[in-house]
């Protein structure tokens, strides 16, 4: 008998007390059948799972009968299967508890106030030596993950990608929470680095995280990928970064929609949707303009050479400018490039001298 049954039942002889009845007071029946039979389907993916390298933990096999066969259990009756079928799971070691964190930090209250945003390398792919990098953002108040992708490198192109998805999918927040990377901030007071410059011209700013235990929100949700997508990566023969974000598309949907979250007691979309029913948001709507793909593209200034070309992708092409005239290389997160006679201002529109995608060539 579980904690929970035996003080139901406490509750039910205390109430009979309380009415009298304590002679004639009988525990009620147990409800009948509580483990039925599996359907077929949920016991073929929950063997595929466990019969992995490394296999699932018990709380994803459960997760994943819920979101490919909608087969609602919990990792308690996941653990109980596999022992009936032969299949379960080693015993783990205890793992040490975590230290609180020194300084706490308050939640915040309006969905858009702040997005934490951190990146971790880990080797995905169980047997291979390549880490790749996982990159995260999650809403603080609601616990929505906002994003959730896979690079080969942890490198400026990988945030132009991974932000315009997030903000065009969920709009602009107020701040980014972040670590000191380089990516984000520089030892010259009051100076922007370029991904900083390119988050102002929408309004974003950054906030700095002391230590990795106060963006914990953050860090716990690298630990919940990187105990889930090896064994599932292993379990479907995902090798290549294209089908693995596939995935992870569609495990980060159903982790905001079908998850409930322990703190909140609800999934974070709830959280999301009640917060905006409450008018305790301050996300902007994002849309593309006329700057959208040159903010978020990697710019350097070059000059016209004194013959009339420019350096683009390791050659000299000519280009319809004045000698000498300086103009703005951007290479997008495709890989093509732009030159632009103007930097961006809201005031003005790009004037595009060259375009060109070299991998075409």
């Amino acid at each position: 008998m579980g904690k929970s049954a035996f003080y139901a039942l406490r509750t039910s002889y205390l109430r009979a007390c309380a009415a009298g009845q304590s002679e004639s007071w009988e525990p009620h029946n147990s409800g009948g059948k509580r483990h039925p039979s599996w359907p077929q389907d949920a016991e073929q993916l929950a063997r595929k799972l466990l019969q992995g390298d490394p296999p699932a933990s018990y709380s994803c096999i459960a997760s994943e009968l819920l979101r490919r066969v909608r087969f609602k259990t919990d990792r308690s009756n996941v653990r109980r299967w596999a022992q009936a079928h032969a299949c379960a799971l080693p015993a783990r070691p205890n793992k040490r508890k975590a230290q609180r964190a020194s300084v706490r930090r308050w939640q915040r209250a309006q969905i858009g106030e702040l997005w934490q945003m951190d990146a971790t390398p880990h080797a995905f792919i169980p047997g291979s030596d390549i880490k790749w990098h996982l990159i995260d953002l999650i809403d603080d108040c609601s616990r929505l993950v906002t994003g959730a992708r896979l690079y080969e490198r942890e490198v400026l192109q990988s945030y132009y990608d991974i932000l315009p998805r997030a903000f065009l999918e969920h709009g602009l927040p107020l701040a980014l929470y972040v670590d000191y990377h380089s990516f984000f901030h520089t030892h010259t007071p009051d100076a922007l680095t370029e991904l900083g410059r390119a988050l102002r011209f929408y309004g974003v700013s950054l906030q700095y995280a002391s230590t990795p235990q106060a963006k914990g929100k953050v860090e716990r949700l690298h630990h919940y990928w990187q105990n889930r997508l090896p064994a599932l990566f292993a379990a479907e023969s995902i090798t290549q970064i294209a089908p693995a974000n596939t995935m992870m598309e569609e495990l980060r949907a159903h982790h905001n929609s079908a998850e409930e979250h322990r703190e909140l007691s609800m999934t974070p979309l709830q959280a999301w949707q009640r917060a905006k029913r409450a008018k305790r948001t301050v996300l902007r709507p994002c849309k593309r303009d006329a700057w959208w793909h040159y903010i978020w593209s990697q710019r350097t200034n070059i000059r016209v050479a004194d013959d009339g070309t420019v350096p683009i992708a390791g050659q000299r092409m000519r280009i319809a400018a004045a000698p000498r005239t300086r103009l703005v290389h951007c290479l997008h997160t495709n890989g093509s490039i732009t030159v632009l006679t103007n930097s961006p201002d809201k005031n003005t529109r790009p004037k595009i001298l060259l375009h060109c995608d070299p991998k075409l060539d």
